[in-house]
């Protein structure tokens, strides 16, 4: 069956509102076999019925975002309606619908809001529990010398959208398509290798299976997207866990931090964060997890010498001789940090974020990331990230974090 998106919105297109509907929709409709074979976003207006017109023969579902407000720039319902050449209908029970949702908050409704109970002649009416927006959907019909596709009018708010897609879309769907093999989408989250390394390693065995195969490179991390019937999935997780095992962070996508706390929660232990050049995204990614607070007990933003000495013990002798970006310097602030805290473990990343401040001995890029532990002498590692500065941090960030999974779960 083949799906397309029309996202609708002048504000989407000026960069006004994010569109998150695509990532939502293609996620909602996996699991019934379906996947969106083309998204295209238009601005309010005439290019609305354009669009539509174009999927006319091509597209067996289209599904349509946005335009069914009160407003003058809201004129999807209008346009699907004349291009198919069906009467917009009063709907009184829609009415009634958007008349108690005022009712109930005490609010006055605009003569506006009545273009909202109108509907195409034959349109199946998708109610709105969440706004004044009906949703509408549009069997296929013939249409000239071809054919309509079946059309799903949905409001834009995301709040509004999601449930009626999940409550009365997807039920429709599964009802038109036709009868399926099973397939199945599998994620395998990989930290500490680049994209074609992952490819190298595993790519030719597993397209040799004959099944789907993707990857998403972010820096740091890949995910390998494996899509087809459960058992030659099985045999692909197999080859993946032999030739990934020490780099896979996760079998279903989730990220490097959530991995942590559920490792940290499983063990009851704790962790603790001495940061510089990270400035605090090691505490920030851990905290931004539910359930961080059971394992995560503070974090140290020591950015300025004096403050790793009087705040973490960090030798200032020991500044002095080696610089602030040094491997004594960095076990020394992660070991601090687990002191003070009282730490099961202590990280700490100290670098050159750069533009400036390199030197021939220690380039932009260089960063020590350190783990202090109960597992015995702490482990410094040396890295170059020469990039820009955000990316340099995330990069950092992944990398400690990346320290820490290995030592919590030895091969």
């Amino acid at each position: 069956m083949r799906i397309e998106v029309l996202n609708t919105g002048t504000e989407l297109l000026l960069g006004s509102v994010l569109n998150t509907h695509l990532q939502f929709l293609a996620q909602a409709l996996f699991p019934l076999g379906l996947r969106i074979q083309r998204q295209v976003t238009v601005p309010d207006g005439a290019a609305i019925r354009e669009a539509v017109a174009e999927t006319f023969g091509r597209a067996d579902v289209v599904l349509i975002t946005g335009g069914l407000g009160p407003t003058t720039d809201d004129i999807t319902r209008e346009a699907v309606a004349e291009l198919l050449g069906l009467e917009l209908i009063h709907d009184e029970t829609v009415m009634a619908a958007i008349e108690r949702r005022f009712a109930r908050r005490g609010l006055t409704m605009s003569p506006r809001n009545r273009r909202q109970a109108q509907r195409p002649a034959g349109a199946t009416v998708l109610h709105n529990p969440y706004g004044t927006a009906p949703g509408l959907y549009l069997p296929a019909q013939p249409h000239g010398t071809t054919t309509t596709p079946h059309i799903f009018l949905l409001p834009g708010p995301p709040r509004e959208l999601q449930p009626m897609v999940t409550d009365q879309v997807l039920p429709l769907l599964e009802k038109l398509m036709p009868a399926r093999p099973a397939v199945e989408m599998r994620m395998v989250r990989v930290a500490g290798l680049g994209e074609s390394a992952v490819e190298e390693l595993v790519g030719q065995q597993l397209l040799a299976l004959e099944l789907e195969l993707g990857y998403c490179a972010r820096p740091g991390e890949v995910d390998l997207r494996t899509i087809g019937a459960p058992d030659v999935l099985a045999r692909a997780e197999r080859i993946i866990i032999e030739k990934l095992g020490p780099h896979i962070v996760s079998h279903d996508q989730r990220p490097l931090e959530k991995v942590l706390v559920d490792l940290l929660t499983e063990r009851g232990e704790t962790l603790a964060c001495a940061e510089s050049c990270t400035g605090g995204l090691l505490a920030n990614r851990i905290t931004n997890v539910p359930g961080a607070s059971a394992v995560f007990l503070a974090g140290y933003v020591t950015y300025a010498n004096a403050v790793k000495t009087s705040a973490l013990g960090v030798d200032s002798a020991l500044i002095e001789a080696d610089g602030a970006v040094s491997e004594p310097v960095a076990a020394a602030m992660a070991e601090g940090a687990r002191l003070k805290a009282g730490a099961d473990y202590a990280l700490a990343t100290t670098g050159i974020a750069g533009p400036s401040g390199g030197s021939e001995e220690k380039p932009v890029g260089t960063v020590f990331i350190a783990l202090a532990g109960k597992f015995g002498a702490t482990v410094v590692e040396q890295h170059r990230f020469p990039t820009d500065r955000q990316t340099f941090k995330d990069l950092v960030t992944l990398t400690a974090f990346n320290l820490l999974r290995r030592q919590l779960t030895p091969r």
